[in-house]
């Protein structure tokens, strides 16, 4: 994976909606600013119970966004992340219908797990409210196979179905996904929800032992394709630094709801903890297409003796404080409301968690790309969106709060704003400033402050970022709080405000 910031985005929410269309808007309106993309699904199909997340075919393109020859076309000048959804496909699969329809005399019978595959002696009330899940209930839905009716595993929604990866037919189909993306030039793959996809009795049946050796075992059939793994997983800080030696990549997930407490509370204690701790074979983000999540801060959901990053009450505090930042947007896309399926995500744009203060927002950046990782910025944050309330009304799903379709004529007024100018030209600076490829190191200060430092090996470039969130409490102040001095070819340079002076690398 390229060492450059990378865009997060649909197939369909950028222009024309489709995938041609992303290509173009990449290589111009984005041109030296976003040198790979993680393209959220675009298989069949893409907007189906869960924003592509349930897909009835996960070897081909949905014909309404283009063809694996488009993929192929936008490799030629971006490296291309596409996910693998281990724990679950779509009910109206091919192969689920084929087993409601003739039960155990179907070929895909095994692919499917059902509460007797993992209890089949039954299980005790103990043992099924200690399976871990996102949402609340048991994780099972009735479904009739030739007539019997069954309690299928589905860890999200009734629609996705879960998969026995354990079974011939389920690693068949994993692996045939790894051939399929392999084929049409994508060099990364996310593993989505593989934190759920080895279940066992007697277990959370999440992030167990199991999980590694699956994780593991795809990971190795991804190299051997020439692909690398990013994994996905929300869970307990210690978890991640442990999943994170046994991967190619990790997503860091604790540092966007880090950088909001430091913001929110002036302090850096906690971000220079983290920076200290964390796994440098990082793919960093500040939002995604899911809600901002809190859990990766907090302490550990199965064993509250283990302490997070902060206090849990000071979780609560951040919630609480982005509700009041939203005027009460988050609120209502949030938790128990609007169809929400995880319980542990704070749905809102990055930009309106900070009040849409330009000021907080681009330091914030800075700081993601400024820390060991691979950057990469969700299209909604790159053109520093606000909420869609609209949206949100249309559809009652809390996540599409942060999930704005963009006309062409839409991005383009958008480029024009100081911010979103201000992220452009940041990005580039960490695409082309050797010091980004060199050592890394930082300083704190107390609870003030910390310098993050850059510099490459013969000392010729070199960066440094001084964050310090106390300078601009509330919402309202216009307070830079990140200031960045760099050297390259042309001398030193410095400026204190990244918003109107941007950096420019040599």
């Amino acid at each position: 994976m390229d060492n450059t910031v990378q865009l997060i985005t649909y197939a369909d929410r950028l222009g024309d909606g489709n995938l041609a269309s992303l290509t173009d808007i990449l290589r111009t309106r984005f041109d030296g600013v976003y040198e790979g993309v993680h393209i959220l699904p675009f298989f069949t199909p893409f907007d189906g119970a869960d924003a592509g997340f349930d897909p009835v075919d996960h070897t081909e393109v949905d014909p309404r966004l283009g063809t694996w020859d488009d993929i192929g076309e936008l490799s030629k000048t971006h490296g291309i992340m596409v996910d693998t959804i281990v724990n679950h496909m779509s009910w109206e699969s091919k192969q689920f219908q084929d087993v409601m329809k003739r039960g155990e005399d179907s070929p895909y019978y095994g692919m499917f797990l059902t509460m007797s595959t993992i209890f089949p002696d039954g299980a005790t009330e103990e043992e099924l409210a200690g399976i871990y899940r996102p949402r609340p209930g048991l994780p099972f839905t009735h479904y009739t196979w030739a007539g019997k009716t069954r309690l299928v595993w589905t860890t999200f929604t009734p629609q996705q179905v879960d998969i026995d990866t354990d079974s011939a037919e389920g690693w068949a189909y994993l692996t045939s996904i790894l051939d399929r993306l392999a084929e049409s030039h994508v060099s990364s793959i996310r593993l989505d929800a593989v934190g759920y996809g080895a279940k066992e009795a007697h277990s959370s049946c999440f992030m167990t032992p199991k999980t590694f050796a699956l994780i593991e075992r795809i990971k190795e059939e991804g190299a051997k394709r020439g692909l690398e793994t990013l994994i996905e997983v929300h869970s307990y800080y210690r978890k991640q630094v442990e999943i994170a030696h046994k991967v190619d990549r990790v997503y860091d997930f604790a540092l966007p709801p880090l950088l909001l407490h430091a913001i929110f509370t002036g302090r850096t204690d906690a971000v220079a903890h983290w920076v200290e701790v964390r796994p440098n074979n990082a793919v960093t983000v500040l939002d995604t297409h899911d809600g901002i999540g809190v859990i990766d801060i907090g302490s550990d959901q199965l064993d509250r003796s283990l302490k997070g990053l902060v206090p849990d009450k000071d979780v609560d505090d951040l919630v609480n404080t982005i509700h009041a930042n939203t005027h009460g947007e988050s609120q209502a896309a949030t938790g128990a409301a609007a169809s929400n399926l995880d319980l542990y995500q704070v749905n809102s744009t990055y930009y309106s968690a900070l009040g849409c203060n330009d000021q907080h927002y681009i330091a914030a950046r800075a700081v993601q790309f400024f820390v060991p990782g691979v950057p990469q910025v969700y299209y909604v944050g790159a053109l520093a969106g606000v909420n869609d309330m609209e949206l949100l009304r249309r559809t009652n799903v809390g996540r599409d709060i942060n999930r704005h379709y963009y006309s062409t004529a839409e991005i383009d007024e958008q480029l024009e704003r100081p911010v979103v100018k201000a992220l452009n030209a940041l990005c580039r600076f960490r695409n082309t400033l050797p010091a980004f490829n060199g050592e890394f190191g930082y300083e704190a200060d107390g609870e003030r402050s910390i310098t993050l430092k850059w510099a490459s090996a013969d000392g010729a470039s070199t960066a440094a970022l001084v964050f310090e969130p106390g300078k601009g409490l509330g919402v309202d102040s216009d307070e830079s709080v990140a200031t960045l001095t760099w050297t390259d070819a042309a001398g030193k340079h410095t400026t204190g405000d990244l918003i109107a002076d941007p950096p420019v690398a040599a």
